[in-house]
């Protein structure tokens, strides 16, 4: 992939890679919006000497990386059940017996149930009964605080009596095996630390009156109409972005094209990349939908429509003049859907082309919906909470599509009551996490390498993890390690003084996820 060029390998992604790729464990991959998880699955699947094959929840998600939705992979039926697979006969099983890993991205969106479903498809599929998975390596990438798993109001009942919640870590599987987590941490989307800052809170849930008052400071913000940086409205619903880009192509004096998609092979409605009529004319903002190969745009790029090329026995071309002020020729893209086969004259497992989608990769784009923002990054938007918002995440995805502050424009003051988290995700990467530190470094081991600093005057380098899930790492000079006391309740804790802090700070021991030696 031309974008793969030019990365960073951060320690974080170093260790991903290993786990990926050198061991059988289970891995979670997750960091907040911009810090490369896209990149590090593409870096992956273009290195590694494993049987692979890539997943996601949804077939737009699925195209976006090139792979296959889960259910198509699995041959599973909407409504997919265990009591479902273990009736049915599957013909050809090769493509799961000789597999090594599965990546599914998206995690945040796979439900308890449909995990447990692919857990048991794959012992049964492997005639592996006993092993979580049927001893495939699962690999499960995204960020639990954007999008929620979909449960309908009819399906929470069974979800409320079988299953502790509907995230993917609630599986009756996760009850059999112990899996990696790596947090991404290096953020490349922004770069102004107190945006930074006040992103983390709200993703959090711990965002303060002063940081409110700090993004409130954006509402009515006026940018100046320079063209050649595109504003984009985030709306909470579709509705509300058809209606300001229907308004803005009804001002335009430019005749209005229509381009209809050609479609393949199998190719879902709900998959469909592009729309299936698209309406465009010279003066409109657009965005871009796919990688180009030659790296001139990404999917999310904006820009506009400056010319529309009338061919005589060839498709137009579209004229755009993109965000960076670059000019290109766009004309239809040819999206594929993929299925996963496995070759056995190669021994390898490759992709089979089952439908097309053949249309301009392009969208009217002076608004899109928040959902449809989700992996984008812009220069300046505008944001409308008008209606608040209604899914844990929200508010957090919005703010996080844009690379400063000052490039945000709100229509309307922020409130505390538009950000909120689901508790039981902070309780389970918590817990999680505390648990995987213990494994790799238990208590008496902390003790002993603080205890050794102590005696040597040595500055040490932690990895702090506070009960909201916020991670923080900090260079601390420890002077006295052991039983303490707060609210009456006894812990082991650590005093030193903070180099974040610049003063005297209490670490819990259990809190600590690491500890290196600064040298």
């Amino acid at each position: 992939m031309h974008y793969l060029k030019n990365i960073e390998i951060t320690g974080q992604f170093k260790k991903a890679f290993n786990l990926m790729e050198k061991t059988n464990n289970h891995v979670f991959v997750t960091g907040k919006a911009g810090t490369g998880k896209s990149t590090l699955l593409e870096y992956f699947r273009s290195r590694s000497k494993k049987k692979i094959v890539v997943l996601a929840p949804t077939g737009v998600a699925a195209l976006n990386v090139r792979g296959q939705t889960i259910h198509s992979f699995f041959r599973f039926k909407p409504d997919v059940t265990i009591e479902k697979i273990k009736k049915r006969k599957v013909r050809d099983t090769s493509i799961f017996k000789k597999l090594d890993s599965i990546v599914i991205d998206e995690i945040s969106m796979v439900r308890a149930d449909l995990l447990d479903c692919i857990d048991y498809a794959l012992r049964k599929y492997r005639n592996s009964y006993s092993k979580p998975f049927g001893g495939v390596q699962m690999i499960f990438i995204g960020d639990l605080y954007q999008l929620p798993p979909v449960v309908t109001r009819s399906e929470k009942n069974l979800f409320n009596g079988y299953y502790k919640g509907a995230y993917f870590f609630n599986a009756n599987v996760f009850q059999e095996f112990q899996m990696e987590v790596v947090e991404l941490e290096k953020i490349y989307r922004q770069k102004d630390k107190k945006f930074i800052s006040i992103l983390n809170s709200i993703r959090n849930n711990t965002v303060s009156d002063k940081e409110i008052e700090i993004l409130n400071r954006c509402v009515g913000r006026k940018f100046s109409k320079d063209k050649k940086i595109p504003v984009i409205t985030l709306t909470t619903i579709n509705k509300k972005a058809k209606e300001i880009n229907d308004y803005h192509l009804s001002q335009l004096k430019s005749k209005v094209h229509i381009y209809k998609a050609r479609i393949k092979g199998e190719f879902e409605k709900q998959s469909y990349p592009a729309d299936e009529v698209l309406r465009i004319a010279k003066g409109a903002q657009v965005m871009l939908l796919n990688n180009d190969s030659s790296g001139r745009w990404i999917n999310g790029t904006l820009g506009e429509v400056i010319e529309i090329e009338n061919k005589k026995d060839k498709p137009d071309t579209i004229i755009v003049r993109l965000e960076e002020g670059n000019i290109v020729e766009v004309i239809p893209y040819e999206w594929e859907l993929f299925h996963f086969v496995y070759n056995e004259a190669i021994d390898a497992i490759e992709t089979k082309t089952v439908g097309k989608f053949i249309q301009y990769p392009l969208k009217l784009a002076w608004a899109v919906t928040i959902h449809k923002s989700q992996g984008k990054t812009f220069q300046r938007v505008v944001i409308d909470f008008s209606r608040g918002t209604f899914a844990p995440g929200q508010a957090y995805v919005a703010l996080s599509r844009c690379v400063s502050l000052d490039g945000i424009s709100l229509t309307r003051p922020f409130k505390k009551g538009y950000v909120f988290t689901d508790p039981e995700i902070v309780n389970f990467l918590t817990r999680y996490q505390y648990n995987l530190s213990e494994r790799d470094m238990p208590m008496d081991e902390k003790i002993l390498r603080i205890q050794r600093a102590i005696r040597e005057k040595k500055d040490v380098e932690i990895l702090y993890l506070k009960p909201n899930g916020d991670k923080t790492r900090r260079i601390i000079k420890p002077y006295d390690v052991g039983e303490m006391m707060y609210a009456d309740k006894p812990f082991i804790g650590i005093k030193a003084y903070c180099d974040l802090r610049k003063a005297e700070r209490v670490f819990r021991l259990d809190r600590i996820l690491e500890i290196e030696n600064v040298e």
